[in-house]
């Protein structure tokens, strides 16, 4: 009678011990991290994917379309402060098209928020290599690289912001705030030509550009 007991008890012992090892821990917070960390996902986790890109089917032409409408979702939500919203909405339309160059941009901008610089810049570059025609990104990544220059002092960053800057400039010839940007980043050199020469293009298209601080600098040399 005991020993049919015990053994009933380790029966059942072992069949919870497998029910428990069986069922799969689901990654958490992996919504508010861009492309969800990388991480592999749940059973559970996936058929809400799967069942969110079916409603989308339903609802829009295609997944492409679908994709643009969660990333302007996503800027809404960039814009009134609510990060945490915007990054689950990018995350959505990252499921639908990660071919979306828009995307990996809102990450970056994302990660730049946490203070992350270092993770922003990767994500840059993938938006960059989806298309190389946004002067948006290289704004942004020129003000990563900035930040890091900020932080460390190390010149290459600077090199690096203002590379990028040139980068916008050739998209956006006109667009006054990238060379206020360009201007301020020259303000770091000895040799002060460059700083004068952009500080007078910037002046041409908008004086408000130029920080007070940046002007004295140039009036130094």
């Amino acid at each position: 009678m005991v020993c049919n007991i015990l053994k009933n008890t380790i029966l059942f012992s072992a069949i919870l011990l497998l029910n428990c090892s069986s069922k799969q821990e689901c990654p958490e917070g992996i919504n508010l991290l861009p492309m969800y960390g990388e991480r592999q996902k749940c059973d559970e986790q996936i058929k809400s994917d799967n069942q969110f890109l079916a409603d989308c089917d339903k609802e829009f032409k295609n997944r492409k379309v679908a994709s643009q409408k969660y990333i302007e979702k996503a800027w809404g939500y960039f814009y009134d402060n609510d990060a945490n919203t915007a990054m689950k909405r990018f995350n959505q339309a990252w499921l639908l098209d990660k071919d979306n160059a828009e995307i990996y941009w809102g990450f970056g901008n994302l990660m730049g928020l946490r203070h992350e610089t270092k993770k922003s810049i990767p994500l840059f570059e993938k938006s960059i290599k989806l298309n190389p025609n946004n002067a948006k990104v290289y704004e942004s990544m020129a003000t990563s690289y900035g930040q890091l220059f900020y932080e460390t002092k190390r010149i290459e960053y600077l090199d690096l912001t203002i590379e990028n800057l040139k980068s916008a400039i050739k998209l956006k010839p006109n667009e006054a705030k990238y060379y206020g940007s360009l201007t301020s980043a020259y303000s770091y050199f000895i040799k002060k030509d460059s700083l004068k020469k952009y500080m007078k293009i910037t002046d041409r298209l908008d004086p408000k550009m130029i920080e007070p601080e940046v002007r004295k600098i140039a009036s130094q040399n």
